[in-house]
């Protein structure tokens, strides 16, 4: 999460300084903003220094590295990591005692090693990293040398191996069904003196190590834990296909500027069967925003323009005066209206003979639409309007946030997910483990 990382002072010689592996999933959320998103970083103000980040104006991994004569060397891949709603393994495996240059420093993406970069300096044979070095400071997330440039976005299971420098095999495999490269929880691994596993299950204690070495981190800024997950993967509102302004790992949708009328955003995931659920707490500017639902087909796709929700044949929108649309017009007027931080919750069944879209306001049921045609799928989305610059939804699509706030009250009927009301009977969040069992 943007504005936390964790830190921690290796308290131990390290087991063997001139190799190691970083391993960590992660899942990004702010992309280039002229500030670099740091994966670990060490940086005491002088030499030596480490640090693996994406870049602040391309979205390339660069492995930057310093020794302690002050050459510094760079390894960045030609590859961009620009898919918000992915989550990307990575692997860095440090071996400098290799003859071979290119063999000193390998990064593994998802499985694969990165063999195309557009700046390939490797560090000199034999070269100590301070990222093992006793007493040595670093972060995780962020900057080393100052509280600037987070990582904004996801993590699970951080690993560092003090002593050995490991294929990614040690922590992900090839699903045999779908070819997908998933999630392993490392076993047999030696971690060595400073190494840590860093599992994030624990929420009142982020920092803890599972490695069994203790090698606990200190949580600094408002590090908050997430249910999203590599084997999990929680919807967003897709940051390619709207020109509003996302924040909070792309929850939250805010009009981008006074640029087009309206700008609508949509979930990175579309359903076309099931029972779906999900909440967006509102900050109200005049009569928006809007939340609704919006059809994946072609025909329609001009609605990821300027076109709000409802304006469309196959959209549905309601917005916090108390307005229903579709197709352009009003379908239901003088309804339950919203105030700032007033929730709105949506409920969409695609299963029953009649497919229907329930509308709720702080837990309670206020608008039924029934759903007259059966197109590709369904998004959720959200609409605002460029003179409404104030106006803000945030979701929780079952992480149990909205934003940065956490959900005050966990209904019930979550299905392990966690919103403030009440599930409806039978529906679910939108999450990829959710959609394969019930989608």
């Amino acid at each position: 999460m943007a504005n936390s990382y964790l830190s921690r002072t290796n308290g131990s010689a390290a087991t063997l300084g001139t190799k190691y592996t970083v391993s960590v999933w992660l899942k990004r959320s702010g992309l280039a903003n002229s500030a670099y998103h740091y994966i670990i970083s060490h940086d005491a103000g002088g030499n030596p220094r480490t640090h693996i980040r994406f870049q602040d104006t391309t979205d390339d991994l660069s492995w930057y590295i310093r020794d302690a004569s002050g050459t510094g060397t760079s390894l960045t891949t030609s590859r961009l990591f620009r898919d918000t709603s992915a989550w990307y393994h990575i692997v860095c495996a440090y071996d400098s005692t290799q003859s071979t240059a290119s063999n000193r420093q390998k990064i593994y993406v998802n499985g694969v090693q990165e063999t195309s970069f557009s700046s390939s300096g490797y560090v000199a044979q034999n070269t100590v990293s301070p990222l093992s070095e006793n007493s040595n400071a670093f972060k995780i997330g962020s900057f080393g040398g100052s509280a600037s440039n987070y990582f904004d976005g996801y993590m699970s299971h951080f690993v560092f191996v003090d002593g050995l420098a490991l294929t990614p095999t040690s922590f992900g495999e090839t699903d045999a069904t779908s070819g997908i490269w998933k999630f392993k929880g490392p076993s047999g691994i030696t971690f060595g003196n400073n190494g840590y596993h860093l599992k994030f299950e624990n929420s009142g204690a982020l920092g803890t190590d599972s490695s069994g070495n203790s090698n606990n981190f200190t949580v600094n800024g408002n590090l908050k834990q997430a249910l999203d997950t590599p084997s999990n993967v929680h919807a967003t509102l897709n940051a390619i296909s709207t020109d509003q302004t996302l924040t909070n790992a792309n929850t939250t949708a805010q009009h981008s500027g006074s640029g087009d009328n309206y700008q609508t955003g949509v979930t990175t995931f579309a359903v076309t069967s099931g029972k779906w659920y999900c909440e967006c707490k509102v900050t109200k500017d005049n009569n928006y925003p809007g939340i609704g639902i919006a059809t994946t087909d072609a025909s329609e796709a001009s609605l990821l323009g300027n076109e709000y929700l409802g304006e469309t044949t196959k959209s549905y929108g309601y917005y916090t005066d108390g307005e229903f649309y579709n197709n352009g017009s009003t379908v239901a007027t003088g309804q339950a209206t919203f105030a700032t931080d007033d929730i709105m919750g949506m409920a969409l069944d695609l299963d029953s003979t009649q497919n229907t879209l329930k509308l709720y306001k702080n837990g309670t049921l206020i608008y039924t639409q029934n759903l007259a045609d059966t197109p590709q799928g369904w998004y959720f989305g959200c609409t605002n309007q460029s003179t409404r610059t104030s106006a803000r939804g945030f979701f929780n699509f079952g992480n149990g946030f909205f934003g940065t706030t956490a959900i005050t009250s966990a209904g019930s009927n979550g299905n392990g997910s966690l919103f403030e009301y009440d599930v409806p009977s039978g529906h679910y969040a939108l999450n990829t483990k959710n959609i394969n069992t019930y989608g």
